[in-house]
């Protein structure tokens, strides 16, 4: 059975795509960038770009039944591969026990202010998945 997950990203409605698909056990997250999308803000720098894209992501997967914990596969997008060792901390945050399978890939983004977007595929467990802080 497939699910549309959808965060409230006015970005969903005017592209036409999903935050998240469920199909199965398998949830496709989209590309999340580090707009807080309560507020439609963006944080300076990357790192904490990287927290609000992990903590937009970690929502759409708690929607889908799923945790970060689940994580299987992660695509990062920078624009400067340059700042990318920033965030690694914070990845390690999130990702550090998890270990997904990953690749970085530096390429140009649709918003000069964005400077990280994430994209992860998870297969969900059969136990209640577990909220990583």
């Amino acid at each position: 059975m497939r699910q549309l997950i959808d965060s409230g990203s006015p970005f969903e409605e005017r592209i036409a795509y999903s935050r998240a698909v469920v199909d199965g056990e398998w949830v496709f997250v989209s590309g999340t960038t580090g707009f807080d999308y309560s507020t439609m803000s963006i944080a300076e720098g990357i790192a904490a770009q990287a927290e609000q894209c992990l903590l937009n992501i970690r929502s759409a997967l708690l929607q889908a039944g799923a945790s970060l914990a689940d994580v299987v596969r992660v695509a990062y997008v920078v624009p400067d591969a340059a700042e990318f060792e920033q965030c690694w901390p914070v990845l390690r945050k999130y990702f550090g026990s998890v270990r997904p399978a990953a690749t970085m890939i530096s390429a140009g983004l649709m918003d000069p202010r964005m400077r990280i977007e994430i994209e992860v595929t998870a297969r969900k467990r059969r136990e209640a998945p577990e909220a990583l802080e």
